[in-house]
């Protein structure tokens, strides 16, 4: 299934889901009432589906900033995006900045222009919860791309957004509901750990609670829909669900021929086609 590059998120995000949609759109329910995504990351499937009245809530502060901003200011947002330079002193002047002095433009803009000219593209923060990735030295990144933002600012009119724990999901959702759960995965090696996207990170007992808030969700009559990756522990954590292994290249790499290729698991609570029953 085409994905139109508008709909795409405006930022690129670690664990993103852009290479994995078209599985994705294929395993979404048959219908649904409201879509609810508890790690918003970039959002890509929330962007695809364009889906009315969505939750979106993440834990990291600047995410969700950004995207009410889009939301609710983006032609500002445009501009002060345009005043950005893609040099590596002024790169470090603006990651050294205090998002919690800045507007929520100033702030917006911050992160997508990190995003955008940072190393990889990665959004790491340190145990302070400081962003410390390095300047990228890219040629001619696109800073500000006006169609993808005025495209995500109409798909954003009519969602919640919501700086949030993923359980507060459990407050708002409802039977029929569409509930996509795409937390940090388990590692699949010891370098491979991207958990660091908020200062918290993300460990084994949060991924059996929060299994057992799928299971929740499930008795709720929600239809859930979770990704991660594909280990024989979370086969195992999500026995009795139907899962499908679909094949995905790492995206976060400087160096397209090191992106290595990768399987990882869609989890569902309704039967798919292709999928297994655990």
């Amino acid at each position: 299934m085409d994905v139109p590059q508008a709909a795409l998120s405006p930022i690129k995000w670690a664990g993103g889901k852009r290479q994995l949609l078209p599985q994705l759109l294929a395993a979404q329910p048959s219908s649904w009432n409201r879509y609810l995504e508890p790690f918003a990351g970039g959002a890509a499937l929330f962007f695809a589906l364009r889906a009315p009245g969505a939750y979106l809530s993440d834990t990291n502060p600047e995410l969700i900033n950004m995207y009410r901003v889009i939301r609710d200011d983006v032609e500002s947002l445009i501009a002060h995006l345009r005043r950005h330079r893609n040099e590596a002193e002024y790169f470090y002047a603006v990651r050294a900045l205090n998002p919690e002095s800045l507007t929520p433009t100033e702030r917006a803009s911050r992160l997508i222009f990190l995003n955008k000219t940072c190393f990889n593209g990665l959004f790491r923060v340190n145990s302070k919860g400081k962003f410390n990735v390095p300047f990228g030295r890219y040629q001619n990144p696109v800073i500000v791309n006006p169609d993808r933002l005025r495209a995500a600012h109409r798909v954003l009119q009519t969602a919640e957004i919501v700086e949030a724990d993923y359980s507060a999901v459990l407050d708002v959702a409802q039977p029929h509901d569409f509930v996509y759960v795409d937390p940090p995965y388990v590692p699949v090696s010891t370098t491979a750990n991207f958990t660091s996207y908020t200062a918290d990170g993300f460990n084994w007992s949060d991924q059996v609670q929060l299994a057992n808030m799928v299971r929740q969700l499930a008795q709720r009559r929600c239809y859930v829909m979770a990704s991660n990756a594909d280990v024989p522990a979370i086969h195992n954590l999500y026995r009795g669900m139907w899962i499908q292994v679909v094949p995905v290249r790492r995206a976060i790499n400087s160096d397209a021929t090191k992106r290595s290729g990768a399987t990882e698991v869609i989890i569902t609570t309704y039967p798919v086609e292709g999928a297994h029953r655990s």
